[in-house]
């Protein structure tokens, strides 16, 4: 998990997880549209699994 991710990750989570799948962008982005510290943890969570 590189640095640039990181900060894509918590600056907007749904790009950061963009090749990690269709399912995983549409779960972040809906935790992110619920709120934005849920898609920041989803998105770290799914970088931090490869």
């Amino acid at each position: 998990m590189s640095l640039f991710r990181v900060l894509l990750s918590i600056i907007f989570p749904p790009l950061a997880v963009l090749d990690q799948g269709c399912g995983s962008v549409v779960i972040v982005f809906i935790l992110t549209l619920a709120g934005w510290i849920p898609g920041v943890i989803a998105a770290l969570v799914i970088l931090n699994k490869k």
